[in-house]
């Protein structure tokens, strides 16, 4: 699914229109976190999520978290969005598919043990008995199940948090006021004019710990110059991706986007090869859309890796440091 560009619009009569069940979700979402106290596991754990609905960088976040934290024994838990497992479920990189586990636990599983399920008590409880000594609750900032000892907030610079509506009249998940409320920190990420007026577009952010940081492509020692490229991807904004290639010097032909988590069909595979060859260029997409995509299909197919570069870690060095 793609979201509505009045989503990111100033507010007007659809977003209007819509105020009604938005105000409903909003209570919702409201009740079902007010009446849950939540599981302490026995050991830390740091919540990575957003109010935004959609990609703002958390699974980034997560493994530039989980690569500071390579020593203390972390693990990951996350729901494994579209993955058919219940679990819990410890991610083999080896055995699972995106199919059985989901795209982005595939991705973490490099990094550190990564768990899935649907029900989060019983994956931390996995986890700990398998000799966890911190938790990493990815995506679980509306989940109460887990008590959390650091709430983060992961929120996209470019886009702040849209038309300020709670969905369907917007992108957000809770209003921004009650979200920030439980949150220790927000983590922004985009460039560096993004960040300079963030505070502009979302003042609901003064006064709130904030750590700032951008995705860099991964050195591989491949060069895109002026590479012919056709750009493919399925993440919560394309663009991103299409931006970061052309910073490296792609020459890009054509892009397809496609919904967050999409499968690929084999047949829109098929057509974008022969396009490519057409056009005698090279196929390019995330490392994200690459795990989703059966092996022999990866074959001439670059992923291209990106990583969260933390620039301004303070306030998030102090809350690690106070918690640990």
């Amino acid at each position: 699914m793609r979201p509505p560009r009045f989503w990111h619009q100033p507010a007007g009569i659809r977003a209007a229109m819509l105020a009604p069940i938005a105000a409903i979700w909003a209570r919702a979402t409201a009740r079902r976190l007010a009446k849950t106290a939540g599981h302490d596991p026995g050991v830390p754990v740091i919540c990575v999520g957003n109010i935004n609905a959609g990609g703002t960088g958390k699974t980034p976040a997560t493994i530039a978290l989980l690569m500071r934290l390579a020593d203390q024994g972390a693990h990951v838990i996350t729901r494994g969005y579209g993955g058919k497992l219940i679990g819990p479920h410890r991610v083999d990189v080896s055995k699972n598919t995106a199919a059985d586990v989901g795209d982005e636990p595939l991705l973490m599983a490099a990094f550190a043990p990564v768990w899935v399920g649907r029900d989060r008590v019983a994956s931390a409880k996995a986890a700990v008995a398998a000799g966890a000594r911190l938790l990493i609750l990815d995506d679980g900032f509306q989940n109460p199940s887990l008590a959390k000892t650091l709430s983060i907030v992961v929120v996209d610079a470019e886009i702040g948090f849209g038309n300020g509506r709670v969905m369907p009249a917007g992108p957000l998940r809770e209003p921004v006021a009650a979200g920030l409320k439980r949150a220790d920190l927000v983590l922004a990420i985009g460039g560096a004019s993004a960040q300079a007026s963030l505070l502009d577009r979302a003042p609901e952010l003064a006064g709130m710990p904030l750590a700032r940081g951008h995705l860099a492509a991964l050195q591989t020692g491949l060069s895109f110059e002026r590479m012919r490229v056709i750009a493919f991807a399925g993440i919560g904004r394309p663009g991103k991706f299409f931006a970061t290639l052309r910073g490296l010097g792609a020459n890009i032909l054509a892009t397809h986007e496609f919904g967050d988590h999409a499968p690929l069909a084999p047949q829109m595979l098929a057509r974008m090869r022969a396009e490519a060859k057409a056009k005698n260029a090279m196929l390019v997409t995330t490392e994200k859309d690459a795990v989703r995509m059966p092996p022999a299909a990866r074959a001439g197919v670059i992923a291209l890796p990106v990583r969260l570069e933390i620039t301004d870690s303070a306030a998030l060095d102090a809350a690690l440091s106070e918690i640990l």
